[in-house]
C-alpha cells in the first residue's frame, strides 16, 4: 500500500505539471497581445506547439528527475531542476515546431514568456505548499518544545529543516558568533545575536531546550552555555562532536545531553587507517584483559580492521561473556573468528596453551589490577598479576614469535607511590628488557585516567550525585589527565603500529584536570548546583595517591612522533642478569607474603619507588567513601 502511494502522489505531480503546458503557453501569448483576446489565425499553431511540447517537456520532466524530491521539503536544488527540465524541453519543442512547420507568423516574444511562465507555474505551487506546511508548524508552537540553536553553520541549518518536519521540536532562533549572520534568515528562522548574548536570548524567546550544532566546540564557550543554561533552568543538549554529517539531515535521534567529556577540551583523534589496516588485517590478534574498559574497547576497535581470528582473552566469567556478546554482534558478517578464552594470564600452562593453540601474531596485554587503594591493601595479589602474569605472557610470546607485544601501562608508573604504580613500572622495564633477546617486538603505552572506566572517579561521582551527594574529594588540589575510553584504545592502536621495539609511547593527555572542578561540572551537569543542592565533601587522601600523576620520568627524554597526540620516552637500560635476581628477590617474597621484603625487593627494581611521596601521616584519613581511584 505504501508503494501505491507513492506513486500516486508521483503521478499528481506529473499531471499538475503537465497541464501547466497549455496554461503556460496561452498566458504567455495573452500577455503579448496586452491582456486582450488571442489573434484567432494563432490558435492553430497554439495547438501545434502544445502537442509538441507535451511530449517534449514531458520527457524532460522525468529526465530531469522532477519526481524524486518531496513538495514538501521543495529546495533551491529542486527549482534548478524544474528550470533545466523547461530549459531543454522548450528548446526542444520551438525547434521541432520551427524544422517541421515553418510557422511565419509566430510571435518571438513566445520564446520568453512561454518558459517563463511554465517555470512559475511549476515552482510557485512547490513552494507555498511547503510555506504552508513550514507555517503550520510554527502555528502549532505551542504545543512544542521552543529550541533555541547555538551555532547557525551548516550543521545548524540541517538541524533547523530537520525540526521543522518533526512534531516536537519548534526552532525559535539562532545565536551565532558570525556577525555577518546576525539578523538573517535561515529557513524563516532568525539569527537573533551572538553567543555571548545567549542569556538575554533565553530569556526573549522563552526556549525550553537549547541545542549547540557547533561541533567540535572548545570546552570553555561549552562551560559557559552550560552554566547560563542551567541559570536559566533550561536544558542543554548537542549533536555527536564524532559523526561525519554527509546526509542532507542530521536525524533528531542524535541530540544527546551534554557529557563530562565535553567540557575536558579534547580533541578528535585522527588515525592511519591505511596504516592500520595494513597492521591487523588477516592476522590473529590476542586481546588480554578483553572483558575490561579499555580491553573491550580495543577488542571493538581491532575487529574494525578485520583480523582473520580475534581471541578474547579474560579472567573474569562474566566479563567475557559481555565483551563477546558485544564483538559477535559487531561481526555480523562474520569476517573474523571470535574465540572466548577464560584464563588466568598468571597460570603460565594455560597461556601457553592459547598460543600453542592460536598462534597469535599481535598480543594488546591490557589485563591488570588497576585499582590503587584496592592494590595497596591486596600487594601480593598485584605483584602476582601486574608484574609476573605480563612476565608469563611476555616470555610466551617470545618463546612463540609473536610479531609484537603490545602493553597497557599507566601514568602512575612514573615515579610511584603506589603498589599498583610500581607493579606497572616493573613490568614496563620487564618488557623493555626481554625485548633485546628475542624477535618479538615489545611496545609499552602509557596514558593517565579514561572516563567512565570501571572504577574511575567519574561513575562514583554519577552514583554519589544520583543518591543525592554528598560527592567525595579526597584533596582540593588534586589534579588529573583525563581522556575517552575510545581515544585512549584508537592511540594505543596507532603507536603499536608505528613501534619497531622497546619503545615507551606516552598518549598526549591535554592539560590536568582538577578533581574537585571535575566534581562541580558533573553536579552541574545532573542539574544540580555545587552549592546548594548537592555538597563536596573534602575526606583526604588515600595510601598510594598523589596529588598529580606525571607522564615522564626525569630521566626519560621524550621526543614527538609522526602523531601528533603520541610522544615517545627513551627507555632506561637495564642489566639482565641483575634484573633477573632481583625479580627472583620480589617473587620469593611474594611466596613467602613478606610484605616489607617485597617492598624493598621492588624498590631495588625502582630506585624511584617511595611510598612516602607527596604524603603525610595528616593526608591520609581511611573513608570508605573516598575515591576508588583517582
Amino acid at each position: 500500500m505504501k508503494n501505491l502511494s507513492f506513486l500516486h502522489s508521483r503521478w499528481f505531480a506529473l499531471l499538475h505539471d503537465v497541464l501547466w503546458i497549455p496554461v503556460a503557453l496561452i498566458l504567455a501569448y495573452w500577455v503579448r497581445f496586452n491582456l486582450g483576446a488571442v489573434p484567432d489565425i494563432y490558435w492553430e499553431e497554439i495547438v501545434q506547439i502544445v502537442v509538441v511540447s507535451l511530449f517534449f517537456q514531458t520527457a524532460c520532466y522525468w529526465y530531469f528527475g522532477l519526481y524524486r524530491g518531496i513538495w514538501r521539503f521543495a529546495s533551491i536544488p529542486d527549482l534548478f531542476r524544474i528550470l533545466k527540465a523547461i530549459t531543454v524541453g522548450a528548446g526542444l519543442s520551438f525547434l521541432c515546431v520551427f524544422l517541421f512547420t515553418r510557422l511565419s507568423t509566430f510571435p518571438r516574444s513566445i520564446l520568453i514568456l512561454y518558459p517563463l511562465f511554465l517555470f512559475m507555474g511549476l515552482s510557485a505551487p512547490r513552494l507555498l505548499y511547503r510555506w504552508y506546511k513550514d507555517k503550520h508548524v510554527y502555528l502549532s508552537a505551542e504545543r512544542q518544545k521552543r529550541v533555541l540553536i547555538v551555532g547557525a553553520g551548516r550543521a545548524g541549518e540541517m538541524l533547523a529543516r530537520s525540526m521543522l518536519r518533526d512534531k516536537e521540536l519548534v526552532p525559535v532562533g539562532f545565536v551565532d558568533d558570525d556577525v555577518h549572520k546576525i539578523n538573517r534568515d535561515i529557513h524563516g528562522i532568525n539569527v537573533i545575536d551572538n553567543i555571548d548574548s545567549l542569556n538575554t536570548v533565553l530569556q526573549r524567546t522563552a526556549a525550553e531546550l537549547v541545542v549547540v550544532s557547533i561541533r567540535n566546540i572548545s570546552a570553555g564557550p561549552m562551560k559557559s552555555i552550560l552554566r547560563i543554561c542551567n541559570d536559566n533552568n533550561v536544558e542543554c543538549q548537542t549533536i555527536p562532536s564524532l559523526i561525519d554529517i554527509n546526509d542532507e539531515n542530521i536525524d533528531l535521534s542524535l541530540l544527546r545531553r551534554i557529557k563530562i567529556e565535553d567540557l575536558l577540551g579534547r580533541e578528535v583523534i585522527k588515525l592511519d587507517d591505511k596504516e592500520l589496516r595494513n597492521f591487523i588485517s588477516n592476522k590473529c590478534i590476542l586481546v588480554t584483559g578483553a572483558g575490561g574498559s579499555i580491553g573491550s574497547e580495543l577488542s571493538r576497535q581491532v575487529l574494525k580492521y578485520m583480523p582473520n581470528k580475534l581471541i578474547l582473552l579474560e579472567q573474569s566469567e562474566f566479563n567475557l561473556y559481555e565483551i563477546t556478546k558485544n564483538v559477535i554482534r559487531m561481526n555480523s558478517e562474520e569476517e573474523t573468528k571470535i574465540l572466548s578464552v577464560l584464563c588466568d594470564i598468571r597460570d603460565s600452562a594455560s597461556v601457553e596453551a592459547v598460543f600453542l593453540e592460536h598462534r597469535p601474531s599481535i598480543v594488546f596485554h591490557a589485563a591488570a589490577y588497576k585499582h590503587v587503594p584496592i592494590l595497596e591493601e591486596n600487594a601480593i595479589e598485584g605483584v602476582k598479576t601486574n608484574l609476573f602474569g605480563t612476565k608469563n605472557l611476555a616470555e610466551v610470546a617470545a618463546n612463540f614469535n609473536v610479531e609484537k607485544f603490545v602493553m597497557v601501562s599507566t601514568d602512575k608508573a612514573v615515579n610511584p607511590t603506589s603498589m599498583m604504580g610500581a607493579t606497572k613500572r616493573a613490568a614496563e622495564i620487564f618488557c623493555q628488557t626481554i625485548g633485546e633477546q628475542t624477535t618479538t617486538k615489545y611496545i609499552t603505552t602509557r596514558f593517565g585516567n579514561v572516563l567512565d572506566s570501571t572504577g574511575s572517579v567519574v561513575p562514583l561521582f554519577r552514583e554519589q550525585i544520583k543518591n543525592g551527594g554528598p560527592v567525595t574529594v579526597t584533596h582540593k588540589d588534586i589534579s588529573r589527565y583525563f581522556m575517552s575510553i575510545p581515544e585512549a584504545a584508537s592511540l594505543i592502536l596507532q603507536a603499536a603500529s608505528m613501534g619497531e621495539g622497546g619503545e615507551i609511547f606516552v598518549l598526549d593527555m591535554g592539560k590536568p584536570v582538577k578533581i574537585y572542578d571535575l566534581a562541580r561540572q558533573m553536579i552541574r551537569l545532573s542539574g544540580y548546583d555545587p552549592d546548594q543542592d548537592i555538597k563536596i565533601e573534602i575526606v583526604g587522601l588515600r595510601p598510594g595517591e598523589k596529588l598529580y600523576e606525571e607522564l615522564f620520568h626525569a630521566s626519560e627524554n621524550h621526543t614527538g612522533t609522526k602523531h601528533p597526540k603520541i610522544l615517545l620516552a627513551d627507555s632506561r637500560k637495564i642489566d639482565w642478569d641483575k634484573f633477573s635476581i632481583q625479580l627472583e628477590d620480589v617473587h620469593n617474597a611474594c611466596e613467602q607474603r613478606d610484605l616489607d621484603t617485597l617492598v624493598n625487593s621492588l624498590t631495588a627494581i625502582i630506585p624511584e619507588y617511595s611510598q612516602d611521596q607527596l604524603l603525610t601521616t595528616d593526608d591520609i584519613i581511611e573513608d570508605p567513601r573516598a575515591n576508588i581511584v583517582h
